[in-house]
């Protein structure tokens, strides 16, 4: 599919990301990049004002030794960043997703770290979703910028994440029943991403796994795993076999639990799994020139 500029910045998403347009709402020509958002982490319940932010992850399995208790991130929520109200309220599912998807903004890859950017980019986000795509509200969950800051993205992404449970979005399409998904901002189709956001990544995906008991070598995809799409870029889609490795490094084991055992228990955990295809191999992803050509296939519930 196609890059869409807004403002100066392109919001690319080939492949498709959402199943959630509102009937009668302008939506452009072609597919965009993706429902650019992912970022995780956080907080606690909507009704305690997410105050525990800060405080540790709840860790996988009881008993786990020897290595620390994963740090749950700072995540910066919708409040905070000033996000406009979802036009329906988030459907939220009495299930854990079994895919953590990462994507890239497709946008410029700013020198601007600060927090006030990281808002912005937020809004800049929610407002081409709503208005150009016509969802009801930004796709992704969570957003990571170029300076690491994590921050929600659809409404009560934050909340489900920690009630272990599932929002849906509009990132993946046909696949956002079962899929949470991370937007990094930055264009890493050959650009090196920053320690800033790596770290942060590397650092939201480890709290994934332990929230959602998600083994991170079957678990973390890039977009292009999913659909169409050239997304995350080269760049950053070669790292993903790091990023598992340092996230399963990260996360606390069962006492006496192998790599095999906790295969096991992602894929009964998360019966979707085996169907669900990832890692597909680069070649088979349409260059540029044939995803700019195919037409928007539309979104359709949410």
């Amino acid at each position: 599919m196609d890059h869409d500029e807004l403002g100066g910045r392109v919001f690319g998403c080939s492949g498709g990301c959402s199943d959630d347009q509102v009937p009668g709402a302008s939506g452009d020509p072609f597919m965009t990049r993706r429902t650019i958002l992912g970022a995780v982490a956080g907080g606690f319940v909507m009704a305690a004002g997410l105050a525990e932010n800060m405080a540790m992850a709840e860790i996988i399995p009881a008993g786990a030794a020897e290595r620390p208790v994963p740090t749950r991130p700072r995540v910066y929520t919708r409040e905070e960043w000033g996000a406009r109200r979802a036009r329906k309220p988030t459907k939220i599912v009495e299930r854990m997703p079994d895919r953590i998807v990462v994507h890239h903004t497709a946008t410029p890859n700013t020198t601007n770290y600060s927090l006030e950017h990281a808002y912005r980019l937020s809004r800049d986000i929610q407002r081409f979703h709503m208005r150009h795509r016509g969802w009801n509200d930004t796709g992704q969950h969570l957003t990571i910028s170029r300076g690491g800051h994590v921050m929600e993205g659809r409404d009560s992404s934050l909340s489900a994440i920690l009630a272990g449970r599932h929002a849906i979005g509009a990132q993946a399409r046909r696949h956002n029943d079962h899929t949470i998904g991370i937007e990094n901002e930055g264009n890493y189709k050959k650009a090196p991403v920053p320690e800033l956001l790596w770290s942060s990544l590397v650092t939201v995906c480890t709290w994934l796994c332990a929230e959602y008991q998600l083994d991170p070598d079957r678990a973390i995809v890039g977009h292009r795993d999913l659909g169409d799409t050239e997304c995350p870029g080269d760049a950053l889609y070669s790292r993903l076999p790091e990023l598992r490795k340092s996230v399963s490094a990260r996360l606390p084991r069962p006492d006496g639990a192998s790599e095999s055992n906790l295969e096991r228990m992602s894929t009964s955990l998360n019966p979707e799994v085996a169907d669900t295809p990832t890692h597909v191999p680069s070649s088979v992803v349409p260059s540029p020139e044939i995803l700019g050509a195919l037409p928007s296939p539309g979104e359709s519930g949410g």
